[in-house]
């Protein structure tokens, strides 16, 4: 017998499990742009409140809104649908490391890559490597791709993202239509930091057609991270490295391209749209889905 005391609990918890993903995405969303609010309506932003966000305490306050949003709510969504066993299970996908070596070949050395040329396309120049300083500078862009991995959001983000909301949304639209959906979804949940200019600025630009090429980019992303993420058997480990490159080579990018080159999203789509096309035409739109339910059908061996 339910007493009237566990009904409105029981009620809410229905209400989530009946809607998974709409609970996610409006938690994800609220509880994120709450904690970025005095950083976006502030000085540093819209100007509303009189509110001054030091620099230092930026990447801080960013950290804490992703963990807030996307992060919280895939342990909420995961907790009140599949209870521990899920959360166990959602966790274990952050240490799922045995996936290939090729896949960490193309995450940490064929993504940085793929921004390269496409930067060398859109520029019609090629790179100074010798503004990085020698070989010395990998010491340095290894504690700057720690340091992104945790403060820059790749971690936190993709617990919800590909943590919940991916597999859930391929097995109802497929892998294409999910991938077009969520990357729609996550640019979107950038809308607020289009507030700040500083922010807008490394981001391809502002205004609405900032915001269209930013969200266009996005799309690239990814398609091809749910490439990545069906052929690694849904590693989360592989979809935070995947996004911390994309991240973290941005700086050295910067540091060897003029700076006009980088200064709208143009570089990054050309790299990796190209590279989503060709894996649309090769996989026919599947994105290598069957082999995710091969290897999570398939008998695991004790």
């Amino acid at each position: 017998m339910t007493t009237a005391s566990t009904q409105p609990v029981s009620a809410r918890q229905g209400l989530l499990a009946r809607y998974p993903l709409t609970s996610f995405f409006v938690m994800a969303y609220a509880f994120t742009w709450i904690v970025w609010s005095p950083w976006v309506l502030g000085q540093d932003g819209a100007g509303l409140l009189p509110i001054k966000i030091p620099q230092a305490a930026s990447g801080y306050l960013n950290a804490t809104a992703i963990l807030a949003g996307p992060t919280l709510a895939a342990f909420i969504m995961t907790a009140t649908i599949e209870g521990r066993t899920g959360v166990r299970r959602l966790l274990g996908r952050l240490v799922l490391w045995r996936v290939g070596i090729r896949w960490y070949l193309f995450v940490l050395l064929g993504v940085p890559l793929i921004m390269l040329v496409g930067t060398i396309v859109y520029s019609g120049e090629l790179p100074n490597l010798g503004a990085l300083g020698g070989p010395s500078y990998l010491l340095s862009y290894l504690g700057t791709f720690a340091l992104v991995i945790v403060l820059g959001g790749p971690l936190f983000e993709e617990i919800g993202w590909r943590g919940f909301a991916l597999p859930r949304m391929e097995r109802l639209h497929g892998a294409l239509l999910a991938s077009l959906i969520l990357g729609v979804l996550w640019a979107l949940w950038h809308l607020p930091e289009f507030l700040v200019p500083s922010w807008a600025a490394t981001s391809g630009g502002g205004g609405l057609v900032g915001i269209t090429l930013f969200t266009l980019t996005a799309l690239t992303f990814t398609i091809v991270i749910t490439w990545v993420f069906n052929n690694t058997r849904a590693s989360l480990l592989l979809a935070v490295l995947f996004h911390t490159s994309i991240d973290a080579f941005t700086i050295p990018l910067g540091a060897i391209f003029p700076a006009k080159a980088l200064a709208s999203a143009f570089p990054l789509m050309i790299g990796f749209g190209v590279v989503a096309v060709v894996l649309i035409v090769l996989t026919r739109g599947r994105l290598s889905y069957e082999q995710l339910v091969e290897a999570q059908s398939a008998p695991r061996v004790r």
